[in-house]
């Protein structure tokens, strides 16, 4: 079979090569992949920044797909062979808290992931796919709509009449929105772009900030709800934003710390923090339970994934390069 490997760090190293077709083993499952989905992740592991020291060399990345079950090993009762399944990304966190031995088993790296055209997973680390979604729109799920649904639900409990506020607009960021609004929240959203802010209030967002405009975003959110403050930050960017997040939150407000856009590090002001008794939630994703409840979820409010640009799988670098330069919702490639 083919599949696309990184013989070492650096895009340069990440090559479409011919490999021996995976057999599953007790347990597993042999999924035809259908597509794969990328996100920030993705870019960062390739780039080497993303826990260098766990990744192997020759490892399959894009830790989200979606394909058929074409072969099962023994023991497993879960799927047969003709059901469509989703990847997990956390594949042994099935629920509860979290544990550290569950960052060794992440599908896409350090486990072998889904940019190729057959691939062998546990039958304990896949959903099964929603009826009502395609393949590609189903490879989105497992990192950008529950890092999101476990911010909001799993650690924030948002609902009806709270304020939640989202940064940016990609594949995360407008899971968010989608799934904020179908809570009935109020969603403050931000971006650079007025056309992307416009496309935001289409998919739920509320009120709409343009942080290039506007740079004192943190102080326009305090604005928008008279001083208060939002219940919830879903803050993407990191670095020493994560200050104006935490001064947009309410007193006793949480801030979502999900990504790293600007930086792994950041230089808080603590006596804000303090004051403000804020709560800082680190999200890494989320266990298989919450994404079962994501996926009753998406289809009870028939939302649909927003994709981007779809790629073939020849076209995997061009579909990463496009990662890198950004994009409005998911960019996904077609493996079929």
């Amino acid at each position: 079979m083919r599949a696309w490997t990184l013989d070492d760090f650096g895009f340069d190293n990440l090559n479409l090569r011919e490999v021996p077709m995976p057999e599953p083993a007790a347990g597993e499952v042999l999924v035809k992949v259908s597509a794969v989905s990328l996100n920030y992740r993705d870019k960062a592991l390739v780039d080497g920044v993303y826990a260098p020291e766990k990744m192997p060399k020759g490892l399959v990345p894009g830790a989200d797909f979606a394909g058929v079950v074409v072969g099962t090993g023994s023991g497993v009762t879960k799927y047969s062979v003709g059901d469509r399944v989703t990847s997990h990304f956390y594949s042994t966190w099935q629920d509860g808290p979290w544990l550290p031995e569950y960052a060794d088993h992440q599908i896409g790296g350090p486990l072998h992931g889904g940019l190729a055209e057959y691939q062998v997973i546990g039958e304990h680390a896949v959903v099964p796919t929603p009826a009502a979604l395609t393949d590609e729109e189903a490879a989105t799920l497992p990192i950008a709509a529950l890092t999101p649904w476990a911010a909001l639900r799993e650690h924030g409990d948002i609902g009806a009449g709270d304020t939640v506020l989202v940064q940016g607009t990609g594949g995360v960021s407008i899971f968010a929105i989608q799934i904020a609004a179908a809570l009935r929240a109020r969603v403050i959203a931000t971006s650079s772009s007025d056309v992307k802010l416009a496309r935001a209030r289409e998919l739920g967002a509320t009120d709409t900030i343009n942080y290039r405009t506007t740079p004192d975003w943190a102080g326009a959110a305090l604005e928008l709800t008279g001083g208060r403050g939002v219940d919830l930050v879903l803050d993407v960017v990191g670095g020493d934003g994560l200050r104006d997040s935490i001064r947009a939150a309410r007193g006793s407000g949480m801030v979502a710390v999900i990504g790293f856009l600007d930086g792994q590090s950041a230089n808080l002001d603590l006596m804000n923090l303090l004051w403000q008794q804020t709560h800082l939630q680190g999200v890494a994703v989320g266990h298989r339970r919450a994404f079962l409840d994501l996926v009753g979820f998406l289809d009870e409010h028939a939302i649909r994934p927003v994709i981007d640009t779809v790629y073939d799988f020849d076209d995997a670098l061009k579909a990463y390069d496009q990662l890198a330069r950004g994009a409005f919702g998911k960019i996904v490639i077609r493996v079929g």
